[in-house]
């Protein structure tokens, strides 16, 4: 059986996740899962602790206490699978984004599980990655559990939905795939809403009844009393509708002021080729209300030169001084997970301008659906959907000159994917960006290309 577990950012499903594979109990209720069923979990994101290891290590932590041979012979049978060429000795960090998705799948895949869990699997995969996996999955012959915003992704190979409302904290079961789900959805909530009003009607006549008969004293008074009854009864029969997913506000990244002419000028990079770096010539010359787009495969230096950008030591770029750069990485690296989601904020604030204005801070987190509820809250307790909607509020508070997005979708909710691309298409400062979500980035104002493969 292959099933997608769907929610809204935040809503647990990488919780339920760990509680399967016994990582966290319950805090409440229980979950039993038969201890002859092999779990296996491929998680969001690498560990940082596991970021320093080398690939025979990391998957050592996998396989226990086996032969090197034996080891060498499994891990390479795996890579095969993921379609990823890795030497055993190679540290995980120096891995690109793309290249350690497939290394998460291997280490779940390697110990041979009955039931499969995927986090968000395609997050930082190119088009060739998210192919081949589509492809292993639709002939894996043992169950999976799936958690994806990749609508067609899942609808290759998913045969029902586990839906786990954030409102409920119930989980719902459908028949068929991420379309039919969503059509499911809609129709049970016109039905609720329908019989609700009618419902409504009804106490609403016995309600003025009640207080017309009351009025009248004697015998009317129990028949007043009958009709409040009836009202009372019919307000308790009344359907909980399904709340649905709510979606961030429309929002803009505004750019910073007093910038004459500011520019990105980029004449040479470092492009990985067979795991050699190659230097590589380039003329591009990127101004005000310019946007960028970076492409290439998994493993050819995106993340890594667009991290030379961010901390200027990118040899064949310069940038005009005075420019505020505003950074959305993949690993949200640009947090301080130790720090409140309101200190995060405030510095941002401080950043742009040093003013703080309680005000706008509250806004711009209520429009990102960052509520009470954690705006206090430590940044390494968010979900990963949520750190990214914290990451998109700190660039609008920060007003940057220069904004660098490396795979901004990842993690994020489908429903808040259209206003997010809209910001992006709208801004007027430099972008530069890196996505293999063709989609998304149709919808974006793209001026320039650099093709990091050719």
């Amino acid at each position: 059986m292959k099933v997608a577990l769907m929610g809204q950012n935040g809503a647990g499903k990488s919780t339920l996740f760990k509680m399967l594979v016994g990582d966290i109990k319950p805090s409440s209720g229980e979950i039993s899962v038969n201890r002859q069923l092999v779990v296996a979990t491929a998680h969001q994101v690498i560990s940082p602790a596991d970021m320093e290891l080398t690939v025979e290590a990391y998957f050592r932590k996998s396989l226990g206490d086996v032969e090197k041979h034996e080891l060498e012979r499994k891990v390479h049978t795996t890579l095969d699978v993921v379609n990823l060429k890795a030497p055993l000795d190679k540290l995980i960090k120096d891995f690109s984004g793309g290249q350690q998705a497939r290394l998460l799948l291997a280490s779940a895949l390697i110990q041979d599980p009955d039931l499969l869990l995927l986090d968000e699997p395609t997050n930082n995969l190119d088009y060739t990655g998210i192919t081949h996996l589509r492809d292993f999955l639709v002939n894996y012959k043992k169950s999976v559990i799936v958690i994806s915003h990749d609508a067609d992704f899942l609808n290759a190979f998913t045969e029902g939905v586990l839906y786990l409302d954030s409102f409920t904290k119930k989980i719902e079961q459908y028949a068929g795939n991420y379309n039919d789900v969503l059509e499911q959805i809609a129709l049970r909530i016109e039905r609720e809403q329908s019989l609700n009003a009618r419902m409504q009607r009804g106490i609403q006549e016995n309600k003025d009844r009640s207080n017309f008969f009351a009025h009248k004293g004697g015998r009317l008074r129990a028949v007043a009393k009958k009709m409040r009854e009836k009202a009372s009864k019919m307000e308790s029969e009344m359907v909980d509708v399904r709340k649905e997913d709510k979606t961030i506000r429309p929002f803009t990244i505004p750019f910073q002021e007093n910038l004459s002419s500011p520019h990105v000028k980029i004449t040479s990079f470092s492009a990985m080729v067979d795991h050699q770096e190659v230097e590589k010539q380039a003329d591009l010359l990127i101004g005000k209300n310019t946007h960028l787009l970076i492409i290439g495969p998994n493993g050819i230096g995106k993340s890594s030169f667009i991290e030379s950008l961010v901390n200027g030591s990118a040899q064949g770029v310069s940038i005009s001084p005075g420019v505020r750069v505003g950074v959305y990485r993949q690993d949200f690296s640009m947090l301080d997970y130790n720090d409140t989601v309101y200190e995060s904020f405030v510095k941002a604030v401080r950043e742009a301008d040093g003013k703080i204005y309680e005000q706008e801070i509250r806004s711009v987190a209520s429009g990102f659906l960052i509520t009470k509820e954690y705006i206090h809250a430590k940044i390494g307790s968010l979900s990963e959907g949520q750190k990214g909607l914290v990451s998109f509020a700190r660039l609008v508070l920060q007003k940057p000159g220069l904004l660098i997005l490396d795979e901004p979708t990842n993690h994020i909710n489908f429903r808040h994917l259209p206003r997010i691309a809209e910001a992006l298409d709208e801004y007027k400062g430099i972008m530069i960006l890196v996505s293999h979500v063709y989609e998304f980035v149709a919808q974006i104002r793209i001026d320039e290309v650099l093709d990091m493969e050719k």
